[in-house]
């Protein structure tokens, strides 16, 4: 092939990669998609339990779901926005797929800031297919735990997950009045700290009756 042809063909390849990135640029971002709150759920900074809890996520609430991230999905609601577990939420009325929740709020392709667009330029007569990417992990679904400073599942509240464990309430001790457990989560309530003289409870509990605002620490197991 000539210099001079070889030139022209670089420049117009150039030309289309350059069209495409500009066409990306100005896509316009995915529009949200509805979705319902399953349970209590805290809404965290960040896609994991890892990250700080900035509000909760009420029961049959709905939210404007922006993205989804592996077993999380980003919400907009009553002025707050964060990540939420998907397994926690539902789209059309149905469950979500935790390991793949995108698909059931129609994000099917594209990443979590938005379109991906890939550009090759090599030298065969055929693109090479692509190779089969690792499975998904196994998403272990997440169980949450809601308590609340006023009988039936009223007034301020705070909610753990499954696994967690709280020594000393410090500023909740003595304010818990009833359990919110859909999940059936082994609860401990102790009426000490350090989790001395518990009770237990395996399902939600609208009045703790005796332990009625009497609780300094919790575990959950």
């Amino acid at each position: 092939m000539h210099r001079q042809t070889r030139k022209k063909l670089l420049n117009f390849v150039t030309g289309i990669a350059v069209a495409l990135a500009a066409a990306v640029v100005f896509l316009p971002a995915a529009q949200a998609a509805p979705g319902t709150a399953t349970s209590n759920v805290n809404v965290r900074s960040g896609p994991g339990t890892s990250y700080g809890v900035i509000d909760t996520l009420r029961r049959g609430e709905q939210v404007d779901v922006q993205r989804c991230q592996g077993s999380w999905c980003f919400v907009r609601g009553r002025g707050f926005s964060g990540w939420v577990s998907a397994s926690y939420l539902a789209a059309g009325g149905r469950p979500v797929n935790p390991s793949n929740p995108g698909l059931s709020f129609g994000f099917t392709i594209g990443g979590p800031d938005g379109p991906q667009v890939s550009i090759g330029i090599g030298g065969g007569n055929q693109p090479r297919p692509p190779r089969p990417g690792p499975r998904p992990p196994v998403i272990q679904p997440v169980y949450e735990v809601c308590f609340y400073d006023r009988t039936n599942f009223r007034g301020n509240s705070f909610c753990m997950e499954q696994g967690e464990a709280i020594r000393d309430l410090r500023g909740w001790t003595d304010r818990i009045s009833s359990i919110d457990n859909p999940s059936r989560v082994r609860v401990e309530v102790c009426s000490e700290v350090a989790f001395r003289n518990c009770r237990t409870y395996t399902t939600s509990a609208a009045s703790l009756g005796d332990f009625d605002s009497y609780v300094a620490s919790i575990r959950l197991r």
